[in-house]
């Protein structure tokens, strides 16, 4: 999946992400990757990132680059 390979994920993009107090509910929450939190390559869980809002969880979609 492209949202478990670090390299697919840059500062500045709009993606999707489920908030670790969301993870049973599913809901996601979009936002504009500030930072990458993940320093493997590659993740099974996908990649966890931070928000420009301030926001951390793990990629579910890639909506704009």
């Amino acid at each position: 999946m492209v949202n478990q390979i670090r390299t697919n994920i840059k500062p500045g993009i709009l993606v999707d992400i489920v908030l670790k107090k969301d993870q049973k509910t599913g809901i996601l929450t979009r936002g504009v990757v500030k930072n990458i939190l993940t320093s493997a390559p590659k993740h099974h869980r996908c990649i966890k990132v931070r928000l420009e809002n301030g926001q951390i969880g793990r990629v579910q979609k890639i909506v704009a680059i």
